[in-house]
């Protein structure tokens, strides 16, 4: 379950911009400040069904789009390589002296700048 609230929050940090105004809406109201659907359909003035209906729809069109681009997947894959890179790093500084240490070092806060 958290695993799936990762990957929708992660939907729609990459995708919600290409959602409509709506679907934007009620997907964030309802995932990201928690409000139920019952809370969503009495402020919008419409069903619960239809609050769900919209919400269902928005997931499925950011889905389809990372299905498209994968950005999300390369981005995490993006990330595992650089603390793989980062992890080894740190391993080989300690077995460094002097100037190998030094780039260890630097190479390391390039790092930090990517992330």
């Amino acid at each position: 379950m958290e695993n799936s609230r990762v990957m929708r929050s992660m939907l729609f940090d990459f995708y919600g911009e290409l959602l409509t105004d709506k679907q934007r809406e009620y997907f964030d109201l309802h995932y990201n400040e928690d409000l139920s659907l019952a809370e969503i359909a009495e402020q919008s003035g419409i069903s619960r069904q239809g609050v769900w209906d919209i919400i269902r729809r928005a997931e499925a069109a950011m889905t389809e789009i990372e299905d498209k681009t994968g950005l999300i997947k390369r981005f995490n894959e993006r990330n595992a390589a650089l603390a793989e890179i980062r992890s080894e790093l740190t391993e080989l500084g300690d077995m460094a002296e002097g100037r190998a240490q030094e780039l260890v070092r630097s190479i390391s806060e390039k790092l930090d700048e990517l992330e």
